[in-house]
Formats: structure tokens, C-alpha cells, sequence
């Protein structure tokens, strides 16, 4: 397998560095405020992106986007993994956030939802995680119970994240709750003002993100609000949650390569004792380990990639590449934060904010120990 990015591979990486260069980094601590994008920043890096080629990278070419590839894509997402400018979930500049459920809406729903959110007139907000069904859904208690042609939802979610700026959720609940996860979780589209749904509490985090905790009480919505068949809600979600890991371990390797930069050039410049921290061997090996964990990440996110714009299935090549690139990448910003001392924990760099935003993906799309498990599960069945 060949992993020399071709001409056209090159362009496309050289495009969006120096977009990042010029446009992003200048921005690191003043586009965002309690994570959201400044308006008029955020329309002109729109209109820039736009003029770049770079819009709707994500939207499939049927659904009038781009169509690129998913190692095209990598190679945008590790670009733009270089800075922080933005805000820690979602790059609204490449065009609306349109989660891939959405195309397996039908029909009226497809010019209700999906086009409407494709201009950006309609947001969503996606809801599984419960108090108590976080990285098992099997364990889900909100419920989905069809009377004549609608359903009755009643249910906690928790930790969503933009639902107080959505018009819509994308709704995981138990349908047949013996079932769990195998055929018991259904889909559904419910919007925001439905009589029932009521926002609880945002939780602040130490990111820019405010989850909310929403409560359904007998939310009743027309059946014809069902994404693809009843129980096909968690393969649906997986579906996309694979996507969402590959995009984390891409993003990675941007912000790997943004400490390592930033640390060989801070190693270089202070000097200590009477000599430049670059000659202190502590300081050599904190490198040396963090350009090889790249250099491998760099190799699962591609070969990963690769396999996939082959035709080959990457359920198992998903865990592997979110564990080893998001831990490599939290790794790599404790050493930038470690090499240069007391300013790394100041606001005043951006190695501050890459830790947090790194220490959260530790967690989101699938914690390190739920990935395990399914690398474990893998291993045991295929070896064993």
C-alpha cells in the first residue's frame, strides 16, 4: 500500500497550512467566546474557505457537496488540527454541521431536516448519552413506544452538546428494551419545541462546551419521525460515530504536529544553565518519542483511510485509530506544556487550550477503555 501523498493530495495539504498559517493561528484566543464562533469572523473565514474549494468537504457529492474522499478529508482534518482558533466541536467554516445520520432520512423528512441543515437555516444536536447509558447504550432507559402512528418518548438525556442552540435532536431511544443495543435502540428525529422536551441544566466544562441535560415527558411525535427502521437506531449511530473517530484521530495529528513545532523551536531559543534547552538529552528523548508516535499515527489514520476509500470495511481499524491518536496526541501536549515551563499553563500560548481540547477527546466518540474493548473483543475472535 502506497502511502506518498499524490500531486493533487499535496495541493491539497499545502492549500489548507497556509489557511491555517494566515487565517487560524493569528486568531488562537480571540475568535471564541464561551464557545462560539465571533459572527463576523466567522462569515469571513466562510467566504474564505469558500474561495479555497474547501466547503462542504464532508456533504457526499449526491447530496450537492464535494464528494472527497476520506483521505482527502484526513488531510484537511490534520491541517486544520494545527490551531485552536476554533471552537472545540464542529467546524462551521467548512459549512453547516450535517451529521451523516441525517442522509438516511426519506422523503419530505430528507426537505424538512437534511436540506434545510446542508444551508444552514436548520442545527441539530445529537442525544444518546444518558445518566446512566453513557459508553453502554444497551443500557438505555429512554423509551420510544409506538401508539397508532406516532411514538410516546419519555427519558433523560445528558451530556448533549448544542442542544440549547438546536431546532432539532437526533434522538437515540429503547424500542425494545430486552433487545438492547442488538435491535432494540430505534432513531428519531425530534424537534427542540415539542411540547416535553425541556432543557434541565448546561454543565460547564473545562472546554468551551456547555452539555445539557434534557428530560422528554410523553413527547409525542408522528412515526413517519423514525430515521430507517425500528431497531436500526444504534447501527445508524455507529455508522457515524466511526466517521467521528477518524476525524478525531486525524485532527490529532495535526495538534502532534503543532506541540512538536512549538517545542523544538522553544527548545532552541531558551536557554538554561548556559545552554539552549535543545542540548539537554530529557529534552532530545521528550521529542524523539513524540515524532515517532506521529509517524505511526500518521500511518494508522492513512492506512486506515486508504482501506476505506477502497471499499473495505474499517469497523475494527476505527478503535485502533481514536485510541492511538487521541492518547498520543494528549501526550504531546503535556510535553509542550512541559518544555516550556510556567508559560505552557498561561492563556497567554495556546498549549493551554490544545490540552484540554485533547483531554476531552480522551473521552467523547469512545473513552480508551472502551476502545479496548472492542480492539480486545477483535483480537480474541479472530485470534484466539
Amino acid at each position: 500500500m502506497n502511502f506518498t501523498l499524490s500531486e493533487e493530495h499535496g495541493l491539497i495539504r499545502d492549500t489548507v497550512r497556509r489557511f491555517v498559517d494566515a487565517e487560524l493561528i493569528p486568531l488562537e484566543g480571540k475568535a471564541t467566546t464561551d464557545g462560539k464562533l465571533d459572527p463576523a469572523i466567522e462569515a469571513r473565514l466562510m467566504a474564505r474557505c469558500k474561495e479555497l474549494g474547501l466547503w462542504q468537504v464532508d456533504v457526499p457529492a449526491e447530496f450537492g457537496g464535494q464528494g472527497l474522499g476520506l483521505t482527502e478529508r484526513c488531510i484537511i482534518w490534520s491541517e486544520l488540527g494545527r490551531s485552536v482558533a476554533l471552537p472545540t466541536r464542529g467546524i462551521t467554516i467548512l459549512g453547516p454541521d450535517v451529521r451523516p445520520i441525517l442522509y438516511a432520512l426519506e422523503g419530505e423528512m430528507r426537505e424538512k431536516y437534511l436540506f434545510p441543515s446542508m444551508r444552514g437555516e436548520r442545527v441539530s444536536c445529537f442525544a444518546q448519552s444518558e445518566p446512566e447509558a453513557g459508553s453502554d447504550p444497551g443500557s438505555m432507559r429512554t423509551t420510544a413506544v409506538r401508539e397508532g402512528d406516532e411514538y410516546v418518548i419519555n427519558g433523560t438525556k445528558l451530556w448533549i452538546t448544542g442542544a440549547d442552540s438546536a431546532d432539532f435532536m437526533l434522538l437515540m431511544a429503547a424500542t425494545d428494551r430486552a433487545k438492547g443495543s442488538r435491535g432494540g435502540i430505534s432513531a428519531f428525529v425530534v424537534d427542540m419545541d415539542m411540547p416535553g422536551v425541556e432543557l434541565v441544566t448546561a454543565y460547564r466544562t473545562f472546554t468551551d462546551e456547555y452539555p445539557w441535560q434534557i428530560q422528554l415527558d410523553n413527547v409525542r411525535i408522528p412515526a413517519s419521525h423514525r430515521i430507517g427502521g425500528e431497531g436500526e437506531g444504534f447501527k445508524l449511530g455507529q455508522a457515524w460515530l466511526g466517521g467521528g473517530r477518524i476525524k478525531q484521530g486525524a485532527r490529532a495529528l495535526g495538534v502532534m504536529q503543532r506541540m512538536i513545532e512549538m517545542s523544538a523551536r522553544h527548545a532552541n531559543q531558551r536557554v538554561t544553565f548556559g545552554k539552549p534547552l535543545a542540548e539537554r538529552q530529557a529534552i532530545q528523548w521528550m521529542l524523539a518519542d513524540a515524532w515517532v508516535s506521529l509517524e505511526a499515527a500518521r500511518l494508522l489514520v492513512f492506512q486506515t483511510a486508504a482501506k476505506f476509500d477502497a471499499g473495505e470495511a474499517i469497523r475494527h481499524d476505527a478503535p485502533v485509530v481514536k485510541l492511538f491518536c487521541t492518547e498520543a496526541a494528549y501526550k504531546a501536549t503535556e510535553m509542550a506544556m512541559q518544555i516550556h515551563g510556567g508559560m505552557g499553563l498561561t492563556r497567554e500560548m495556546p498549549i493551554e487550550r490544545f490540552w484540554r481540547d485533547q483531554r476531552s477527546h480522551l473521552i467523547t466518540e469512545g473513552t480508551p477503555e472502551m476502545m479496548r474493548m472492542a480492539i480486545a473483543r477483535h483480537v480474541l475472535r479472530e485470534m484466539g
